[in-house]
């Protein structure tokens, strides 16, 4: 192994951390020198989670209609997708939806609004309900992405059993405003801290494939860690017709890699999944995650587009010789 790396990985290995300028020059690497990096990834996340990898599914639990203009979201109401609208879904439905998560080796369930947050009357009534059903069952962790929330609501939340709330900062902070400019960044992560406060799991990641550089995706990897997220999920852009980069061509499967095994040389410590639009970017190399370091994936469908089926992604990870586990890694 390049002698560097080795240095870095031992280095993490004992529990010392990456500094920004060391991450900075991992993603200068060359092509040849990708095997290594992976190496070290793969070495940091057997030494964190074991032979363990977690899977994860969502739903889309109301759709559309969104008032924030972020420049990939089929969901914007500032975009003509065609996207499906309706209304917070029953909680049968939701409930439905956690036992076929928990039928498919899922560890958690995500409940996943449109909009920029929820309303603290009905809706967040409902949410709460379906996670003290979802709890009753004991099959699965209930998670939420509700959009920014009050104390108030995270505190609710919690008490209603909810084990996760996810949140994406989506990209890095100098590179926020070509993407959205309804919001602030710090809106984002005041949500992602008051999560953190309230004791709950966060889930806090990004989009990748924008148009960002490989430095702005270090940026945020590096907020990340300051936030102490538990899980990070890692998307790549799947362009949606009507939105703004519908014609944004996709990241290489090498560069996706290189980013999870930065992203896991950064993060030991966290738990990363891999997302949306890995069929699409990473192809036919969508089993080398785990080898650039990734613990989790999600899967089934995402919000608006098809995912994989539960069956192809658990064969992904037992041809491997990897465990799924039934529990949350962190």
């Amino acid at each position: 192994m390049n002698t560097t790396l080795e240095r870095y990985c031992d280095e993490i290995c004992t529990g010392c951390l990456l500094q920004p300028d060391q991450a900075l020059a991992l993603a200068a690497l060359p092509r040849e020198s990708m095997p290594e990096l992976f190496s070290a990834a793969s070495r940091i996340r057997e030494n964190r989670f074991g032979n363990r990898i977690a899977i994860c599914s969502i739903i889309n639990a109301k759709s559309g209609l969104c008032p924030e203009n972020c420049a990939f979201c089929a969901q914007s109401s500032y975009h003509n997708t065609g996207v499906a609208c309706y209304p917070l879904l029953e909680n049968d439905s939701l409930l439905e939806g956690s036992r076929d998560a928990a039928q498919n080796s899922a560890a958690c369930f995500g409940i996943v609004t449109s909009g920029s947050g929820i309303d603290e009357g009905y809706e967040l009534e409902k949410v709460c309900s379906a996670i003290k059903s979802i709890r009753s069952q004991n099959l699965i962790a209930p998670g939420a992405s509700l959009g920014t929330v009050t104390k108030n609501a995270v505190y609710r939340l919690k008490d209603a059993g909810l084990v996760t709330y996810h949140h994406n900062l989506e990209t890095g902070r100098s590179f926020f405003n070509q993407i959205c400019t309804t919001h602030d960044y710090d809106d984002d992560v005041a949500t992602v801290r008051l999560a953190k406060e309230a004791g709950l799991r966060v889930c806090s990641g990004g989009l990748f494939g924008m148009g960002e550089s490989m430095a702005q995706r270090i940026e945020l990897a590096f907020t990340l860690r300051e936030l102490e997220v538990d899980s990070v999920p890692i998307n790549f852009l799947d362009p949606v017709s009507g939105t703004p980069l519908a014609g944004v061509a996709p990241l290489s499967p090498l560069e996706c890699l290189k980013t999870i095994a930065i992203f896991r040389l950064i993060l030991p410590d966290a738990h990363i999944t891999i997302c949306g639009g890995r069929q699409r970017n990473l192809m036919e190399l969508q089993s080398w995650i785990f080898l650039a370091g990734a613990s989790g994936v999600m899967t089934g469908n995402y919000l608006t587009k098809k995912g994989r089926s539960s069956e192809e992604d658990i064969r992904m990870i037992q041809d491997q010789g990897l465990e799924i586990s039934r529990e949350i890694l962190r």
